[in-house]
């Protein structure tokens, strides 16, 4: 019995390494013909676009065209697919810049011949994975509300109660225990921030289609939901939070005859929302971004032989499993902070004398 586990580790390993010197081979015959730019990979798949990239089949792309919505003053409206603008066509004279401050963007020319932006109300691939997101969103909660419509004063299980423990953890540990007493005014939109943010990044890490959209990696994206919560904090604010911001508790020297600590305070009206913003942004673009760096290397190394391009592909594929596995972590956890942190800042807001 363990002559033949033996014989069988023996050739599993001299299966598996010539595996990968096939791959590598082949790996090394395409990177020969052309230089890998890793910039341009990495860029493309965490930046918006108007097609929805899903693999290519030889040297064809296979893609979604999305539908695009412009409007400029000199032709109107105009909807047509981002199939009409691939490499650089241009179609009712619109076309997507390469090398200028717009660059990825649809442009057109004006009466003066300048390159400018229309008013763009496209549904880009972001646009559209926010829109699978929320329909999700809804989905769950509609199958979780049926089930207790159906299971009256019964205990669930399974989906449902792990949705239903989601609720309750957030809304006693984090949105209760920060607020205060009044919390149940802002309890419904922090659910919802939550569960917005979770399943925007988990379908991020999902590196097929529908998956693999930089969502929450946008900063369009978490500015608008900074200024939902920078709006729920100031709308609601007491007249304790307001004193404390324009006559704050502090030595007079500091707030006469140069206003130094209210101009503090008030700066820091606007910084916390834009640390919400700039938090969520980065951790979940650089997640995507070592990712995809890490996968090319199996590609940059392609031309440097097959035992060094074997080496780095194991080194490659391990850390992706771990970065995806830290990717998880990281994208429950990003939610959970946006909001605790969302929910503190209400709580300060709140106080009473």
């Amino acid at each position: 019995m363990n002559k033949m586990n033996r014989f069988r580790n023996k050739y599993g390993a001299w299966l598996l390494a010539m595996l990968m010197g096939f791959f590598s081979f082949n790996g090394a015959k395409a990177a020969s013909s052309e230089e890998v730019d890793v910039q341009n990979i990495v860029f493309s798949h965490i930046q918006d676009s108007y097609t929805w990239h899903i693999t290519e089949w030889g040297e064809t792309e296979i893609a979604i065209p999305l539908p695009v919505i412009v409007w400029s003053e000199d032709k109107g409206l105009d909807i047509f697919l981002s199939s009409q603008l691939h490499e650089g066509q241009t179609y009712h004279g619109y076309q997507i810049a390469e090398e200028c401050d717009y660059a990825g963007k649809i442009v057109t020319q004006n009466a003066k011949g300048e390159w400018v932006r229309p008013v763009d109300l496209s549904l880009t691939k972001d646009v559209c994975a926010l829109l699978l997101a929320t329909a999700l969103l809804l989905g769950i909660i509609l199958k979780t509300a049926s089930w207790y419509k159906k299971h009256p004063g019964k205990a669930p299980g399974g989906f449902v109660g792990m949705i239903e423990a989601t609720v309750m953890y957030i809304e006693e540990e984090v949105i209760a225990k920060s607020i205060g007493e009044d919390y149940r005014k802002f309890s419904s939109y922090l659910q919802a921030v939550f569960f917005f943010i979770l399943i925007n990044n988990l379908l991020g890490v999902i590196p097929i289609f529908p998956g693999g959209a930089n969502v929450t990696g946008n900063i369009a994206v978490t500015f608008v939901l900074a200024v939902c919560t920078f709006i729920a904090t100031n709308l609601f604010g007491t007249k304790a939070y307001w004193r404390d911001i324009f006559w704050p508790r502090v030595p007079i020297f500091l707030k006469l005859p140069i206003p130094i600590m209210p101009f503090v305070e008030f700066f820091g009206v606007f910084t916390k929302p834009f640390a919400l913003m700039i938090r969520l942004f980065a951790n979940i673009m650089a997640g995507h971004t070592i990712i995809l760096a890490l996968t090319c290397l199996i590609f940059i190394t392609a031309s440097m032989g097959v035992i060094v391009n074997s080496g780095m592909t194991i080194v490659s594929v391990l850390f992706c499993i771990f970065m995806n596995c830290l990717e998880l972590f990281v994208a429950c956890l990003q939610a959970y902070i946006f909001t605790l942190l969302s929910a503190n800042y209400i709580g300060l807001a709140k106080v009473k004398d």
